[in-house]
């Protein structure tokens, strides 16, 4: 059967036409499609993903959304009602997908879509308006309004109405525009001394520290070092151009301040770092009960100074006062101050004071969404979770009093991540880095977010770069080990092995200590030569650091697998096991299928099928992109090389999966099908894909100077 023409720019519109003539058939997928086309699957594949940079899988998915959209805002069809007819199989399934591909629900659809459309039609009047009043003033310019997650209100259909508010919104626009001839804004805000006779005012002024930064950082426009990177220099003998080398900066901030009696006093200066030279210093003296104000003013002067591009919201953001309680106030600051140090202590102490805050002010968004954060800390790692309903309910206390503060949005995506509703958390994740572009803390949790959660290598690497841009040099060693760590953990991922050495050695050159900068070292190597001798003496040397390293004894364990030593595998497989029980860890789930095959070698065949039936629970259960290839580890296991091969290919559909996919055909379970052609042939295909995207990958990276 003849193939579509590779020039036919109809192509997508011809897909979408065949799948949604049968968009009512669950069934109809990938290979369906192919045979209406009359093309082989691996063509179709390739043309759907030049035609629109999906996957053919996510082609059909985004098909059956769109068609279940139409139908939600133009039908009285229940939501059930539409995930049968568009062809899902379960309506949670559907509403998952919903929830992904449009960031709510498909039960607020007709909601959604009437405020957009309402909100649509006030924008244009608005524009509208100013275009017509910019011929009587010269200034004015058009002011675009971001879009609202609130009901739209009446106004917005009223031009003058809409024209107050717009008009409002450009004063405070316009008054915070950047000079013409900008230079790089990258700036770091150092910590301020405190010159109070009283050392127990520290925490008021790291307080006013960082929220001069925390404020900054709400700026698109420019570029903040997180405060884990300045907090090395408190006590420094650098000089500003060395601090300024060291953390890629043009600018810095030193501050200074005390509290005497009811008035804080402020001695700030801006330096243009590169050639330490001041360019402004100022002095601010408030009472206490004008903080607020203060913080805003600091932020407002430094931005003006640095030529800072501000939008309405960023501005609205900033002015937002967190409390009217000052009392409560000083409670969030000590309570954040222990939140820094971190461990269960400090954690403890510092829910007790964000109760005490709450207690004054029951409104405190921030207090309900640090509360969240700090219950989601003490829960982690662990099986059975002790703070599920406190951190349900402090999340959603938070935004329900303020829906667009960064903590609130990230406290709530920590609860579903909490809960392993990885989908549900990625739109409060994405809102809270929009609202605060340069929080690490943010930036961190997503990196570790698709290197663990929701495995996705190219975004593994976009915000392990991130990371190491706003926390070049973090306050300690330790915690800059760990930053280039994960960039060299995100490096390999993609198969840049050389580069990921060299970050890898960073790493352990700031930590040798550094209990994972060993293990990724060692996969390095492993993957750059090869070589299992080599690996072993690595993992040893790692594990007589650390005896108890599970992460350890589970890679020597599947090491001697694949070497054929089972005793010895067997040995530190029991030894993991153990550990991991003991600790009621719910980690590394997918050793249980080789703990399985080295039980099945030494003839013990009843424990061997209890962790191969452990591992099937966890593989259908798995929700990543790497669900398919799992099932495929666990029939390889069963010696089922259809269903094997059947699983391979779904998987091979996806895309940014990790390096270490490409060396599934090296599994000894593999082996009695390794020569199967269509084994082969699904393997080539993973392959290609994969270094194609690393291909692509390393020309972007390039180009933005970032490898």
């Amino acid at each position: 059967m003849p193939d579509i023409s590779p020039i036919d720019n109809n192509f997508p519109d011809q897909a979408t036409a065949i799948v949604l003539e049968n968009l009512p058939d669950e069934r109809f997928g990938v290979s369906e499609l192919a045979e209406k086309m009359h093309m082989s699957r691996s063509n179709l594949l390739r043309r759907i993903k030049q035609a629109t940079g999906k996957s053919a899988s996510q082609f059909i998915r985004e098909v059956r959304l769109e068609r279940a959209m139409e139908l939600l805002v133009s039908t009285s069809f229940t939501v059930s009602e539409v995930s049968y007819q568009v062809g899902f199989g379960g309506t949670s399934y559907f509403i998952k997908c919903f929830r992904e591909y449009y960031g709510y629900p498909p039960g607020e659809a007709g909601k959604r879509k009437a405020e957009e459309a309402e909100l649509a039609a006030g924008r244009e009047a608005a524009e509208g308006e100013i275009a017509a009043g910019a011929k009587n003033a010269p200034e004015a310019r058009p002011l675009a309004l971001a879009p609202s997650k609130r009901k739209a209100s009446p106004w917005l259909m009223i031009s003058a109405a809409a024209v107050l508010i717009v008009l409002l919104g450009a004063v405070a626009y316009y008054a915070w525009r950047p000079k013409p001839g900008l230079r790089e804004k990258s700036i770091a805000v150092l910590p301020f001394k405190n010159e109070s006779s009283d050392s127990a005012n520290l925490y008021l002024i790291n307080g006013l520290m960082e929220s001069t930064l925390n404020n900054l950082q709400k700026i698109k426009d420019l570029r903040v070092v997180s405060r884990t990177s300045t907090e090395k220099y408190r006590h420094t003998a650098r000089t500003i151009p060395e601090l300024a080398e060291e953390l890629d900066v043009s600018y810095v901030v030193e501050g200074s301040g005390q509290k005497a009696g009811n008035r804080i006093l402020l001695h700030i200066q801006l330096i243009d770092a590169r050639h330490d030279r001041h360019l402004w210093a100022r002095q601010y003296e408030r009472e206490i009960t004008d903080i607020f104000q203060l913080q805003q003013e600091i932020a407002k002067d430094i931005a003006r100074e640095v030529q800072a591009f501000v939008t309405w919201e960023e501005a609205k953001r900033i002015e937002k006062i967190p409390t009217t309680d000052l009392a409560a106030y000083d409670l969030f600051l000590k309570a954040s101050d222990l939140m820094r140090q971190g461990g269960a202590g400090n954690l403890e102490q510092a829910l007790a004071y964000l109760r005490q805050a709450i207690t004054r002010d029951s409104d405190f968004a921030l207090a309900y969404a640090t509360s969240a954060i700090a219950y989601y800390y003490l829960d982690l790692f662990q099986t059975h979770k002790q703070y599920t309903n406190q951190l349900d309910t402090y999340s959603d206390k938070a935004l329900l009093y303020d829906p667009s503060a960064p903590e609130c949005l990230f406290a709530k995506a920590l609860y579903y991540v909490h809960q392993k509703e990885y989908g549900s958390a990625v739109p409060y994740l994405e809102k809270a880095l929009e609202f605060n572009p340069n929080s690490i803390i943010v930036i961190h949790f997503l990196s570790n977010f698709y290197n663990s959660m929701v495995p996705n290598t190219a975004k593994y690497l976009e915000y392990a770069l991130q990371g190491i841009r706003l926390d070049p040099t973090a306050y300690d060693s330790v915690t800059t080990s760990y930053n280039y760590l994960h960039l060299s953990n995100a490096l390999i991922q993609t198969g840049f092995v050389d580069e990921s050495l060299e970050y890898i050695e960073k790493s352990l050159a700031y930590n040798p200590r550094n209990p994972y900068a060993g293990w990724v070292k060692a996969a390095v190597v492993y993957a750059k030569y090869r070589d299992p001798v080599k690996l072993e003496k690595l993992l040893l040397a790692e594990l007589e650091k650390n005896p108890a390293a599970l992460h350890i004894l589970q890679e020597l364990g599947k090491l001697y697998y694949h070497t054929g030593n089972y005793p010895a595998a067997r040995e530190y497989y029991l030894r993991f096991i153990d550990l991991r029980t003991d600790q009621d860890l719910d980690i590394f789930q997918a050793a249980d299928i080789t703990i399985a095959a080295v039980w099945s070698k030494l003839g013990m065949r009843e424990e061997a099928e209890v962790y191969a039936t452990q591992f099937l629970e966890h593989a259908m259960n798995d929700e990543s992109i790497y669900k398919h290839l799992q099932l495929a580890m666990y029939y390889t296991y069963r010696r089922n090389a259809q269903k094997t091969i059947t699983h391979l290919r779904e998987f091979a559909e996806e895309d940014n999966y990790q390096y270490w996919v490409l060396l599934f055909k090296d599994d000894p379970l593999v082996a009695p099908f390794r020569d199967s052609p269509a084994f082969k042939r699904v393997i080539s295909d993973m392959e290609i894909k994969f270094w194609n995207n690393n291909r692509e990958l390393r020309k972007t990276l390039e180009e933005k100077g970032l490898l």
